[in-house]
């Protein structure tokens, strides 16, 4: 697995979550439980996951909806 997007913003990992379901590319959300530690004021980033094989596709969906992936 390869980090594709680490971000505070919720809308913004659901809206990565959408674009790679209608492509057929599967992700998993890291960190989603990080919000007890932090008292869910959202300041911990949460990343989302592919797989290494599906890493490049799913990194030029997001850069062709204006969304930018981790390096």
């Amino acid at each position: 697995m390869r980090e594709l997007l680490r971000t505070t913003d919720p809308t913004e990992i659901a809206f990565a979550t959408a674009l790679l379901d209608g492509e057929g590319i599967a992700s998993f959300e890291w960190d989603v439980n990080m919000s007890v530690l932090e008292g869910g004021i959202g300041i911990l980033p949460r990343r989302l996951m592919v797989t290494d094989a599906d890493h490049f596709m799913a990194s030029a969906i997001l850069r062709d909806n204006g969304l930018r992936p981790s390096p």
